[in-house]
């Protein structure tokens, strides 16, 4: 998804890769074209077609605390965008907003798609690693939009689990534990319920944090396979 507003909160930038380009940008944490302590929207020229995420004038915070002022924009399907601040510039709150797990303070947050067609993946910090679940079950986990939390797993979805652990590199693995997996492995685990899900927005953050070399080649890989579908 694609900013298309003139202005964002004033420690937050949006970088926008509209037509697949590499700016050498670690996608959500982290642009080169956003090292300094503060931030302002990068902002494209307008598109015609009808966005798809709308802010209006939208402030998100904690009780009375505002973390994230006056934001204003348009996103639109087709395009990938990275938010890029320092911590505490309220990256991770403007994406609760967007799935609205955050009800604005102020404004309003305006969205053509239910709640089920949004993909999430939260940081690693906020994921219990120990949980005594399998690695195809975690996945299957993606499906539940689909099948709800009691009906089984059909053999057409099951297939879709399958194919998902595959294209992370973790066939070898999908019958251990999730406790068993490395950082890097869990990070794979994680794109691959996205994967199986199948959602219209997808919404990372942090993605890269704390996971190796190869395990950031094969998400970037996945996200680029996404924004190009």
């Amino acid at each position: 998804l694609s900013p298309m507003g003139r202005q964002s909160s004033a420690n937050l930038g949006l970088h926008t890769l509209s037509d697949g380009r590499d700016c050498g940008c670690d996608a959500v944490a982290g642009c080169d074209l956003g090292r300094g302590e503060r931030m302002t929207a990068l902002t494209p020229t307008l598109q015609a077609q009808p966005a798809d995420l709308v802010l209006n004038h939208v402030s998100l915070g904690y009780g009375e605390t505002v973390i994230v002022r006056d934001v204003h924009g348009e996103f639109t399907a087709g395009t990938m965008t990275a938010i890029v601040g320092p911590n505490g510039a309220g990256k991770s709150t403007l994406l609760k907003g967007l799935l609205g797990l955050l009800r604005p303070l102020r404004g309003t947050i305006e969205s053509r798609y239910p709640r089920s067609a949004l993909g999430y993946l939260a940081q690693a910090s906020e994921v219990e690693t120990q949980f005594p679940v399998h690695v195809e079950d975690f996945v299957a986990v993606g499906l539940w939009t689909r099948i709800g939390g009691l009906r089984a797993v059909a053999r057409t979805l099951a297939r879709r689990v399958d194919e998902a652990i595959v294209a992370v590199g973790l066939q070898d693995q999908a019958s251990h534990w999730i406790g068993e997996l490395s950082g890097g492995q869990f990070q794979r685990m994680r794109f691959a319920r996205l994967l199986a899900q199948d959602p219209s927005v997808i919404l990372l953050d942090e993605p890269f944090s704390g996971v190796d070399e190869p395990t950031v080649l094969t998400l970037l890989q996945l996200i680029h396979a996404w924004h190009a579908q």
